[in-house]
């Protein structure tokens, strides 16, 4: 099962409070907790040099809420960001440690997402990626556009999006951004590299 994400920062306590205040999630110390599941916040193995290969994306259900929050994580810290995307409708951001996150427009798929509407993941080959996550977590695949696009749903259709997204780039450095999943695979790492969190409970 997909539980959430662990995340490095410089000033972990600070970075949760952001997040807390801009998702409306309950924090406790370095934990942010909302009913989609939870951020733990540890300090920074070294400082932020490139885009991460995963990254948060941000529900709305109509272009006003998709305004209100990029004006609000903005108001709280947020910086824009620019890594490329041209001109997309959604809202690119940069937390206050620089970790990347898009504000989206109302799109079908997310209406029951509530405030995290999904994780997304660079993936060399999202087909792959998506088969060893949904073995590992206990999601199938609810939406695949082929060679592009692969995403996992939690069974009862509730919670955040895991999606495997098309790249070129190969994973060379440490993620900043990890899964975290209550199972137990012996090797807490994906095929291309990507590093996850295991517990043993919810």
């Amino acid at each position: 099962m997909f539980l959430g994400l662990t995340v490095e920062a410089p000033e972990p306590a600070k970075l949760a409070a952001f997040w807390a205040a801009l998702l409306g999630w309950e924090m406790t110390d370095t934990t942010v907790r909302g009913p989609e599941g939870r951020l733990v916040f540890v300090p920074a193995s070294g400082p932020k040099t490139r885009k991460n290969r995963l990254h948060p994306d941000l529900a709305s259900y109509s272009p006003e809420e998709q305004r209100a929050k990029v004006e609000r994580a903005l108001a709280l810290g947020a910086s824009p960001c620019d890594i490329g995307q041209g001109d997309v409708p959604w809202v690119v951001l940069a937390d206050p440690a620089g970790n990347e996150f898009c504000g989206l427009e109302p799109r079908r798929g997310y209406t029951t997402t509530e405030s995290l509407a999904a994780v997304v993941v660079d993936s060399l080959d999202p087909a792959a990626q998506a088969r060893f996550w949904s073995e590992l977590t206990g999601w199938p695949v609810g939406s695949e556009k082929p060679g592009v696009i692969v995403g996992l749903r939690a069974p009862d259709g509730r919670g955040p999006w895991l999606e495997f997204l098309r790249t070129a780039e190969p994973k060379r450095h440490p993620n900043r951004l990890r899964p975290i999943v209550n199972a137990r695979s012996g090797d807490p790492a994906d095929q291309e590299g990507n590093e996850f969190s295991q517990v043993d409970s919810v």
